[in-house]
């Protein structure tokens, strides 16, 4: 009897109201502590985002329209450097590093400093593009693999024409384009199984493309075709 009386006195002891104040007791004002850390990381999570990385986006999206304008219009230097008033893609680089705009104006400064002449540099930015649009990537693999080439670094330039030729294979312009361009390189470096395996993914695959419609001539001069 004793042994049930003394057992019940131990549960109003420690009641879940009783433990709970008691955890209260011993660890609210770590909790709080804890608590107010976790809110305060959130409400700078969220305020640096409405204050800077967003109004941040804004501006480089707003540089880049006159960027790729002076692109489009092939006004290179421009485009590159801009002028007394717009921010030509190295600034925006620079200016807005770590936004989205900022990463697309490499691929941008890339393909200038290709057309300009200037590969090193092209080079430079290329290989520090990266983007989820698989298109966008593909394309810069191949003119980074323009690049290397142009350089006379033709190992680098196949692996990458061929990196653009495999990245987005749906893709019936680009990936034909490259795959070519990877065959025609191995030709010239001796590599003629090597090249008549690029053309003959081109003669399967992209029969309809504007590469696939020649690619007989080149089969045929490396001896596949008779």
């Amino acid at each position: 009897m004793s042994d049930i009386k003394h057992r019940e006195h131990l549960e109003r002891e420690f009641s879940p109201a009783d433990q709970w104040k008691h955890f209260q007791e011993k660890y609210g004002n770590k909790l709080a502590v804890g608590l107010g850390i976790i809110l305060l990381a959130v409400a700078g999570f969220f305020g640096y985002r409405h204050f800077i990385t967003e109004p941040k986006e804004k501006k480089a999206e707003e540089a880049m329209y006159r960027a790729e304008d002076f692109f489009r219009k092939d006004s290179i230097r421009l485009a590159l450097n801009g002028d007394a008033v717009n921010a030509g893609f190295l600034k925006i680089i620079s200016r807005y590093s770590g936004s989205k705009a900022a990463d697309l104006a490499r691929f941008y400064a890339g393909s200038c400093y290709l057309k300009l002449g200037d590969f090193n540099n092209a080079v430079k930015q290329l290989k520090d593009f990266k983007t989820d649009a698989v298109q966008i990537q593909a394309k810069a693999y191949g003119l980074l693999g323009d690049a290397y080439s142009e350089l006379n670094k033709k190992e680098e330039a196949v692996e990458q024409y061929k990196k653009a030729g495999t990245y987005f294979s749906e893709d019936e312009i680009i990936s034909p384009e490259y795959l070519f361009r990877a065959g025609y390189l191995y030709e010239t470096m001796g590599k003629n199984q090597d090249a008549i395996a690029m053309y003959q993914t081109i003669k399967q695959k992209y029969p309809s493309s504007p590469r696939g419609f020649e690619i007989d001539k080149y089969l045929a001069r490396l001896g596949v075709i008779k």
